[in-house]
């Protein structure tokens, strides 16, 4: 791929978007196109057709969707359903359309049915019913998946999907209300630690296991999509390795420092059991994860501590 290529990083502001335009500006990249949500609405298809007659992209990266943990997902079903299937129908046809050759759509690993055989391979896909606590979210990104199928079916085009387990790194979302599960962990147990080491209430039992994939990993899977013809147009971007979310809490509580209880609230809804996802498609075309989770998550607290935490206390 020659580094002035155009190419256009829809969301590039967010978690996965900024790793991925870090990545890329570290490996030379010089050409890179970013906008943000005030400057072009992706939900909008006359501005998103008229950006792609103007700025004639030739690679498109779409890291651009509405996100959020299991209370946003069930709290608001129609806007993660209709706003993530505007965003990336309106990123994939004006792709299409403005003769975009390579097109590189990132979902999440949520598209798999709930009680799918573990770990989860891309075939999988469509065999039962999904997971109800993120279904809207999962419906979208399997239109999608679908529609960059259909592209490189009908028109011979380099679409690929990308499906990513559960992320986190620097500019995560901490908020809580609408978090996933290890951003919000370490709010709460920083919060807790500050406040004489108060207990930390957690949803659910802590035995559903969970798979996490540092951003960082993830950009490089980008990459090398972007630098590589993939023979097939869905791949799992994962560890392949998984942890209890009991567990997890716990790493995270030492990492913090924090030491009170942790107390299980069983009312709450665990999700799917089990979401490990098997990447050995991905990993035989040649890319593999490199950062180990403790490490991860400490320079994710850490960065935790010097943006998102001091920005709540000068606030």
């Amino acid at each position: 791929m020659d580094k002035n290529t155009k190419i256009y990083v829809a969301g590039h502001r967010g978690m996965v978007g900024s790793a991925i335009w870090r990545n890329l500006k570290a490996k030379g990249y010089t050409n890179l196109i970013g906008k943000t949500s005030k400057e072009l609405d992706l939900r909008n298809q006359a501005e998103v057709e008229l950006f792609f007659r103007t700025e004639k992209p030739e690679v498109v990266i779409d890291a651009a969707a509405r996100v959020g943990g299991i209370l946003a997902n069930n709290d608001y079903p129609y806007h993660f359903l209709m706003e993530n299937l505007q965003i990336q129908n309106n990123l994939i046809d004006a792709a299409h359309q403005n003769k975009v050759q390579k097109f590189i759509f990132l979902g999440s690993s949520c598209i798999y049915p709930k009680h799918a055989p573990q770990p989860l391979k891309e075939e999988y896909l469509l065999t039962d019913t999904l997971e109800p606590t993120n279904e809207w979210y999962a419906i979208a990104k399997i239109a999608g998946v679908k529609a960059c199928e259909a592209i490189r079916k009908q028109y011979g085009k380099d679409f690929v999907s990308l499906m990513p387990t559960n992320l986190y790194g620097p500019n995560d979302n901490f908020d809580l209300k609408t978090s996933h599960v290890l951003p919000a962990m370490i709010r709460k147990f920083h919060e807790a630690k500050e406040n004489t080491n108060s207990n930390v209430k957690l949803w659910g039992s802590g035995t559903p296991m969970r798979e996490f994939l540092h951003v960082d990993d993830l950009a490089e899977a980008v990459s090398f999509a972007l630098e590589n013809k993939l023979e097939d147009h869905l791949y799992n971007v994962g560890t392949g390795e998984d942890l209890t979310i009991k567990k997890l809490a716990e790493t995270i509580q030492e990492i913090v420092g924090h030491k009170g209880e942790i107390k299980w609230d069983s009312s709450k809804p665990d999700g799917t059991p089990r979401k490990l996802m098997d990447v050995s498609k991905m990993n035989e075309q040649g890319w593999k994860a490199k950062i180990e989770l403790k490490g991860g998550i400490e320079k994710t607290y850490q960065w935790f501590l010097d943006n998102e935490y001091r920005e709540v206390i000068v606030k």
